[in-house]
């Protein structure tokens, strides 16, 4: 898909949290905005990305009730 947004690195608490948010709109006939988190040191690996590149990601799926 197509990188939509970049969030700013965001830290919580005293523990030092951190999550950064990365929206990629996926290709094909009915495009989708999907909302990527990544964590902790993971927030790095956004830094090399622009708005408007072309990924891919392969991320793990949780749900909440």
């Amino acid at each position: 898909g197509t990188v939509k947004v970049i969030g700013q690195t965001e830290a919580f608490g005293a523990s030092g949290f951190r999550k950064r948010e990365l929206v990629i709109e996926t290709e094909g006939e009915y495009p989708q905005p999907i909302l990527v988190e990544f964590v902790q040191d993971n927030v790095t690996l956004l830094d090399s990305y622009k708005v408007g590149d072309n990924v891919t990601a392969y991320i793990n799926l949780r749900g909440r009730t």
